[in-house]
């Protein structure tokens, strides 16, 4: 009968029934003191009464002394200094990693004569042969084939700069598997899974390590240069949340409690969305929507401070080249109407369809990966996705440029200066109307053509990202899912501009649309795709859209995206409530309580605690009538994490709880510290040990390490309640009791194993503690 999940954190503090202090007959603290086991859950009740507890004694030495006063002070202010830290150190580390990854990516094409380390644009910025026309083209900068062969042009040139192409990204991606595999495995995938499931209470040893940052930052610019279809927002998220670990070591307050650190966790995180998109206010609502698990009023005031900082970092290192802090940066000069709705509406529902398409593949194809041979060969994978991705990619120019750079285009409204191929309009020769609101035109070939090719890019994406997301490669699902909804707005917006031109007639065109004026603007409809596909695979509502507006600049625009996130969300969650997220947790097995889960079932706390009705009684130690060498035994032949205590074995009346590790201190420490403690010394946890005759041995008193005040439910008590117990107040276990009498245990990963059961799925699914 396992008591709980695995070997708890030490020393306990004076928790709300007033236990004292283990510290108080542990002179020299042993090692790891305070902490949990890798791979269990946290108690959130005990680590929030450890803080108060510190927290009072600083409060109280603070009035004895000058010197105690200046160290309150700077107690209450470390929180702010790790804010500071962590917005600085995540904004200079997005900086970097911007403009790597706009060199690297260039770098597949071609070289800069006058200085290699530019990339294609910042060498034609500093030509002075460059004109506006041919803006991307200058003396300086030399595709591959012009560089060894000395022809730019040709079939010859064509194939060795597609060939070079395809050898870069492979270079690219084997560098970055192979770093990953070799220094830190925890450094691939997305991240954000795992750091819901650590901000819910959950220990993973190194996953937001020192080696771990730094491989996740060198392999992330890897992973993007090589043209693969990902994203750098969500490993961002799980950088930022590195730094914040690293910062949180500097300060014993937050490195020996794991709850405060998880506050620090959580502030991290929208720092890192802050920096991903350059959406400070998006963020923290990401942090409080998407990712985190407990957020106090406190830790939102100090996830704004850190998303502030992080984003005035990344505006100082400006890598985008256009001193702004939005990546996306675009000037509609044409409102809305209430008709363009309906599209929008629809783009909405595509959005819902694509994300559940999108988490269904993606989910059978991962777990085809855990369970079959492919598992084995994670670089063989990434190198043969690689080398397809780039095949198929570099023929389409929309999809052999980065994928924020095809975004921005598409998101482009037609100026009169746009020399993009979506703009190949034909003009009205008579027109004489002022540069920046230039009415709706015909489509020309080249608006024809680049349609054809963005449909193939759509194509393309949707199911090249299916095999992508999951590798062991540092990836982001940002990106490429606002890929495949820009490009398909923008399909529907051109579609909508030339029934408009050609049908201004049409009772819908007929009130807003007249003749001779600019009504639809096709970037809007690719912005609005794609927030509705970023929701429909995400699932994120609020946060989307202000990452939206704050992305793009496009604040008039707020209604259009509200309407195609929320119907996206209700179109993907009429398939399944699961967001990608949440998804991964669950093929993961991590024992995460989602707060939006609700339990319906009529179950009782009876039908789920241990021990069920043919399993060995429950571990229990007594109050009084236990021996030092039981008590070693009981703990060498189990690994529970605790041991509830009663006044005997017959009344079975409960008395409190003591955790494992609490008791091995303390045995270790009377064997070492205490005269007369050996193997037949009785263990009493009552407040007065009985006067014992000479001639027996010292007894041993723990009643300081006891918990008096265990969270207990009656065996009646409605499954319903108690999922939520466990979900609110983040307890690792829970005793059932009836009249006092103790009958059971039930432990966090009971509960998920009798969700997961409830809800047809394989309880052995949970596989972590």
């Amino acid at each position: 009968m396992e008591v709980a999940e695995g070997v708890s954190a030490a020393t306990p503090t004076e928790e709300m029934n007033g236990t004292g202090n283990l510290m108080d007959f542990l002179d020299e603290p042993f090692p790891d003191v305070s902490t949990y086991e890798d791979f269990h859950t946290i108690d959130w009740l005990r680590e929030k009464s450890r803080d108060t507890d510190r927290h009072r004694k600083i409060t109280s030495k603070s009035k004895e002394s000058l010197w105690e006063l200046i160290k309150s002070l700077l107690d209450a202010w470390s929180g702010w200094v790790v804010m500071l830290l962590i917005g600085l150190l995540s904004g200079t580390l997005a900086g970097v990693i911007d403009l790597a990854v706009d060199w690297m990516t260039d770098l597949k094409e071609g070289v800069c004569l006058s200085a290699f380390w530019y990339s294609h644009e910042q060498c034609c910025w500093t030509s002075n042969e460059t004109t506006f026309d041919d803006r991307d083209k200058c003396p300086q900068w030399q595709k591959w084939a012009e560089l060894m062969t000395g022809h730019a042009e040709g079939a010859g040139a064509y194939v060795l700069n597609y060939f070079l192409y395809i050898l870069w990204a492979l270079l690219f991606s084997f560098l970055a598997v192979s770093l990953v595999r070799v220094f830190a495995p925890y450094a691939c995938g997305s991240g954000i899974p795992e750091i819901k499931t650590i901000l819910s209470g959950f220990i993973i040893r190194g996953y937001l390590g020192k080696w771990t940052l730094l491989i996740k930052t060198v392999t992330l610019v890897l992973a993007v240069s090589s043209g693969l279809s990902l994203g750098k927002e969500g490993p961002l998220v799980h950088v930022a949340c590195c730094c914040g670990n690293l910062f949180c070591s500097l300060f014993s307050k937050y490195s020996k409690n794991e709850g405060k650190r998880r506050e620090v966790l959580s502030a991290a995180a929208a720092a890192g969305v802050s920096v991903a998109f350059g959406a400070p206010i998006g963020g923290v609502l990401f942090s409080l929507e998407e990712v985190s698990y407990y957020f106090p009023l406190k830790t939102l005031w100090r996830s704004f401070f850190a998303a502030l900082v992080a984003a005035f970092t990344l505006r100082s290192i400006n890598p985008f080249g256009n001193s702004r802090l939005v990546l996306f940066y675009v000037e509609y000069h044409t409102p809305w109407y209430m008709a363009e709705l309906v599209p929008f509406i629809l783009l909405g529902v595509f959005g819902g369809l694509w994300g559940t398409l999108f988490i269904r593949a993606n989910i059978a194809w991962c777990r085809r990966r855990k369970t079959t041979q492919l598992g084995k060969y994670p670089v063989l994978e990434v190198i043969a996705v690689t080398g397809i991705t780039a095949l198929l990619a570099y023929p389409n120019p929309y999809t052999r440029r980065s994928t924020s750079e095809l975004i921005s285009e598409l998101f482009n409204d037609c100026g009169a200066l746009e020399s993009s191929q979506l703009c190949d309009y034909v003009n009205n020769p008579n027109m004489s109307r002022p540069v920046d609101d230039i009415p709706d035109r015909p489509a020309g070939p080249g608006v024809y053509n680049a349609l054809w090719q963005l449909t193939l890019a759509l194509i393309f994406k949707i199911v090249i990202t299916i095999f992508t997301f999951g590798m062991k490669i540092p990836s982001g699902l940002f990106i490429p899912s606002m890929a495949v909804g820009a490009i398909a707005g923008r399909i529907v917006g051109i579609a909508v501009e030339q029934m408009a031109y050609h049908h201004h007639d049409w009772i819908i065109f007929k009130n807003w649309c007249r003749p001779g004026a600019d009504c639809v603007t096709p970037g809007l409809y690719a912005m609005v795709g794609a927030a509705a596909c970023l929701g429909g695979v995400t699932r994120m509502t609020v946060s989307l859209v202000v990452i939206m507006f704050e992305l793009t600049g496009g604040l008039e625009y707020i209604v259009p995206l509200m309407a195609a996130a929320v119907t996206s969300k209700w179109v993907a969650d009429a398939f399944g409530k699961e967001g990608i997220y949440e998804s991964h947790i669950l093929l993961n097995g991590y024992p995460y309580l989602d707060v939006r889960d609700e339990f319906t079932h009529r179950t009782l706390a009876t039908d789920v605690m241990r021990p069920r009705r043919n399993d060995p009684p429950l571990a229990v130690l007594t109050q009084d009538s236990t021996t030092v060498e039981d008590v070693e035994t009981l703990i060498k032949d189990t690994d529970y994490n605790g041991f509830p205590v009663v006044v005997s074995r017959e009344s079975e009346r409960l008395i409190g709880f003591v955790q494992r590790r609490d008791l091995t201190l303390a045995i270790k420490n009377a064997r070492q510290k205490q005269d007369g403690v050996v193997s037949s010394s009785v263990v009493y946890f009552t407040e007065d040990a009985p006067q014992l005759p000479a001639s027996n041995p010292q007894p041993l008193k723990l009643r300081r390490i006891l918990n008096l005040s265990p969270f207990t439910v009656t065996d009646h008590t409605p499954m319903e309640t108690v999922v939520d117990i466990f979900r609110k107040l983040g307890l690792r276990q829970c005793l059932v009791t009836r009249s006092g009498r103790l009958l059971g245990i039930i432990t966090k990963k009971d509960v998920l194993r009798h969700m997961a059961q409830m809800m047809n799925q394989d309880p052995e699914s949970i596989m972590f503690n």
